[in-house]
């Protein structure tokens, strides 16, 4: 047995599902049913019942999960020492963030940090939320901007920032263009293009309890995962996307990006941006970069 095959069952322990303990390890389900069919045959036990419905821990996985729990949290705590020993010499800062952070937050806090520490060289991942986390759990990133889940390790400290504030994307020659706002009731009869749900499930609600609240139904077009690809399908006249203020930077022709206000006519802002990373991890370096992101917290939330 190894500390992965460890992991990946304590994570199915946990979840009771191999899809879900699969997102959260970021692996794809059918390696983390590998490795636990790998552990069950080092070990010559069955640790689980799986049927096509649910999945359920034998007698002995019942009796074994709390040991394989603890070598699990003792091999992530010594990382921790390791890392934390490391950081404190380090001169790189390993940041995370989903693609909106990269566009508006990233660029203004970036330029404010160069300035105070011109010898840290920042190095950037852009992803979603749900493949930066376990790059934050492994050491990989020492500082992420995500969208904070409903589920969170507890292994992670999330941070709330700020919310973005919601527009819609349309196409130039729509007849809404060139309006200064719109409320929802004005998209009643357009067809939506939203996020997929499983990658960016904040963005994807934030439009269907939007359609809700108005008592409208949301007539969905089109699912598409990357906000360029979303925004050309826009600029191809497929549907009508809501998405943050900060999507205008990517700078697509034909699009058009109007605000869209609540029913007291006001901006709406409801994607929350938060900062993630270790709990139990000391990092000088990644503590400057939240104490210049603290310091101009307020002009960098009147952007978004």
């Amino acid at each position: 047995m190894d500390l992965q095959q460890l992991r990946c069952f304590v994570a199915v322990a946990d979840e009771l599902h191999f899809g879900r303990a699969a997102q959260r390890l970021d692996l794809l389900p059918a390696a983390l049913g590998r490795f636990v069919r790998l552990l069950e045959e080092s070990l010559g036990v069955d640790l689980f019942v799986r049927t096509t419905r649910s999945v359920a821990l034998t007698a002995v996985g019942a009796d074994l999960v709390e040991q394989a729990r603890r070598i699990v949290v003792d091999a992530d705590a010594l990382a921790v020492r390791a890392r934390v020993q490391s950081r404190m010499t380090a001169t790189t800062l390993r940041i995370g963030a989903i693609d909106s952070a990269g566009a508006g937050l990233l660029p203004m806090l970036l330029q404010d940090f160069r300035m105070a520490h011109p010898d840290i060289a920042v190095q950037i991942v852009e992803d979603k939320t749900i493949r930066l986390l376990p790059r934050l759990l492994s050491g990989r990133l020492d500082l992420a901007f995500v969208r904070p889940p409903d589920h969170r390790d507890a292994a992670l400290h999330f941070e709330p920032l700020l919310h973005e504030t919601a527009v819609v994307a349309m196409p130039t020659d729509h007849r809404l263009a060139r309006s200064t706002s719109v409320a929802v009731a004005d998209l009643a009869d357009a067809l939506l293009i939203v996020p997929d749900r499983r990658s960016r499930p904040h963005s994807h609600d934030l439009t269907i309890k939007l359609f809700a609240e108005a008592g409208i139904p949301a007539h969905i077009s089109q699912a598409a995962d990357e906000k360029q690809t979303i925004v050309n399908l826009v600029a191809a006249g497929l549907g009508l996307a809501i998405v943050p203020r900060w999507t205008s930077t990517i700078g697509a022709q034909s699009v058009t990006f109007v605000p869209i206000l609540s029913a007291s006519s006001t901006p709406i802002r409801r994607l929350p941006l938060a900062a993630a990373y270790p709990r139990d991890v000391r990092d000088p370096v990644r503590g400057m970069m939240l104490e210049t992101l603290h310091r101009n917290l307020e002009r960098y939330a009147a952007s978004a």
